[in-house]
């Protein structure tokens, strides 16, 4: 089996390691990988040694969490999972794995690309941007950051009934923000942004902006442009790799006098009115429901890959990464040798 470890920063390397695949418990599955997505933002403060995530493995450690392959065993017990299923899961960049069914893997159903499928955990998490700041149909909605994430979030919204506006740093990124479905996408450092999102809001604000971007210059956008009484829903890390700061991050202005409220997209989203059992915004539910609008033919992350590589070419997506390219976007890695 192959595994991409990272053993400090820019220290990428492809390696063997062994998979029994012959003794499968009772509730373990084998899977082996077609293809890996590419997290550009976290993936590449890894790889460039940014401050470690609180939880993060010490080097050497693996990478990636977007992998799609097909179930090769099953363990007595499974019941979920069939060999020939496709399935999707947070597993890293690896060529094959073994894992328990009650792991975050999802079933792919037919008629998914697989460069569509791949997405749809990091897709998920851009859903959940949403959930967790309790969106409602009709709301606008601004998206700081137009990586990934960012992107995702613009597709969904107007699946969601938002009205969705991109802001970016790069003019390459505000073209894809349109394609993928924003009404408007702007500069975020234009003179004239704030009479421009008045326009776009018609006078009413934005409501919702959700933040992907880690600086602090588009945290500082974020509080900025949101309006007063609205909320901030942040699933980047603010900071990350940066300098000490030079400006108060809940200055009153952004923060106290305007009611903002700011929201981390992490954990559980809350519920007004929660089922009898289970969670339905959970990761694996808001995937499957990510890839229902892919079978239906809503959701195209694929129509975003700038790049595919094999995986023994892995280290020149993250190079371009850590160089900050901003045409590259959504890469997979192709684990067929």
């Amino acid at each position: 089996m192959k595994i991409a470890m990272l053993h400090g920063p820019r220290d990428l390397r492809i390696e063997d390691l062994t998979l029994d695949t012959e003794n499968l418990e009772d509730d373990q599955i084998w899977v082996e990988t077609e293809i890996t997505g590419f997290k550009i933002g976290t993936d590449r403060g890894n790889y460039e040694g940014a401050e470690q995530v609180p939880g993060a493995p010490d080097f050497p450690r693996w990478v990636g969490d977007s992998n799609l392959g097909v179930v090769r065993g099953v363990g007595s017990k499974v019941a979920k999972f069939a060999v020939g299923d496709r399935v999707v899961s947070r597993h890293p960049h690896q060529s094959a794995y073994v894992a328990r069914d009650s792991e975050s893997i999802v079933h792919v159903p037919d008629g998914v690309a697989a460069e569509d499928a791949v997405f749809a955990h990091l897709y998920a998490l851009s859903m959940h941007c949403y959930t967790k700041a309790f969106f409602a149909p009709g709301e606008t909605v601004a998206v700081v950051g137009l990586g990934v994430l960012g992107l995702g979030a613009v597709a969904l919204g107007p699946l969601f009934g938002a009205r969705v506006v991109g802001l970016g740093n790069s003019q390459v990124r505000l073209d894809m923000a349109r394609d993928m479905g924003a009404h408007e996408a702007l500069l975020s450092d234009d003179p004239d942004l704030a009479a421009k999102l008045d326009e776009f809001t018609h006078g009413q604000g934005i409501d919702l902006v959700i933040l992907t971007a880690n600086p602090w210059p588009a945290y500082r956008t974020a509080m900025e442009v949101v309006r007063t009484n609205g909320r901030v829903s942040i699933v980047s890390l603010p900071g990350r790799g940066e300098e000490p700061l030079d400006f108060n991050p809940l200055d009153m202005r952004w923060f106290y006098f305007k009611g903002v409220s700011i929201c981390a997209v992490n954990d559980r989203a809350g519920s007004l009115f929660p089922p009898p059992e289970g969670d339905h915004f959970d990761n694996d539910g808001r995937c499957v429901h990510v890839l229902s609008l892919m079978q239906e033919g809503k959701l195209q992350p694929s129509r975003l890959v700038t790049h595919r590589l094999h995986y023994s070419d892995m280290v020149q997506a993250y190079e371009m990464a850590y160089h900050r390219e901003k045409n590259m976007l959504n890469v997979v890695f192709d684990w067929k040798d």
